[in-house]
């Protein structure tokens, strides 16, 4: 088995070995995984914080001993919370990194950042405050920063900065923790989540208080939320119909 870490701000994880794959998600700054197969351009990856697999180009990440992969395996996550910031290379030049950027091999890398960090679980409140740092962020399919993301990137970003671990895909999310019955239920923080026509769970978003939702539809955005699903106010209709609520904290 072998091992790499991301040392670029945002690289892109694709669903085949090729440039012009589907995107399904980011390796942000300092996040490591197993190498499942190399190519000669491209090796297929299992992330450490996700389990989630795609393929990455060779040129864009460090290969690591099993003996560093573990290191940073068992230690905590110490997060970049600024909406960007920067690292300072050996060469003296600055590289940006995205909020939520993994901080645990600046040593590795040689690298200086004397940005703002976050680390530990936070109260459950923070959770909301957390989500406003993405608002009006563009959609994009498998992004995971302020410049573009998807509605499971949100909730599992909005998490991850938190504390807590959330798999990647919506339809992954809604097999973790308690489902409640009923939307009066809910407290800010707790995940809704919406099928399509086929029953298929396609969109997760973060429930507010007072019958609101964050959630990523074009743009990070607020709307309401009953029982029935999202009403975009702006359209005067419903967008996602509500299949779950569930209580990960």
């Amino acid at each position: 088995m072998q091992y790499g870490i991301c040392n670029l701000s945002i690289v892109p994880l694709r669903f085949e070995p090729k440039d012009s794959s589907e995107m399904v998600s980011q390796v942000l700054y300092g996040e490591h995984f197993k190498i499942l197969e190399k190519r000669k351009k491209w090796s297929q990856v299992r992330l450490a914080f996700d389990a989630y697999e795609g393929w990455i180009d060779n040129k864009q990440f460090t290969e690591l001993t099993k003996e560093e992969y573990n290191r940073f395996d068992t230690q905590p996550l110490d997060l970049a919370s600024d909406l960007i910031d920067f690292v300072s290379l050996k060469d003296n030049q600055l590289m940006p990194i995205p909020l939520g950027s993994s901080l645990g091999a600046l040593d590795f890398f040689d690298h200086q950042y004397e940005g703002n960090r976050i680390n530990g679980i936070q109260p459950k409140d923070n959770v909301i405050e957390t989500a406003f740092l993405f608002l009006n962020a563009p959609y994009l399919w498998g992004g995971k920063t302020n410049f573009g993301i998807d509605c499971s990137g949100l909730t599992q970003m909005v998490y991850k900065l938190n504390g807590h671990k959330l798999l990647r895909d919506a339809s992954l999310q809604a097999t973790q923790g308690d489902p409640l019955s009923f939307i009066e239920e809910s407290e800010p923080g707790d995940l809704a989540f919406f099928d399509n026509e086929e029953g298929v769970i396609t969109h997760v978003g973060v429930i507010m208080k007072d019958n609101y939702i964050i959630h990523a539809h074009g743009k990070v955005r607020v709307d309401r939320l009953d029982h029935t699903g999202i009403f975009n106010n702006e359209k005067r209709a419903y967008t996602h119909k509500l299949r779950v609520i569930k209580r990960i904290i």
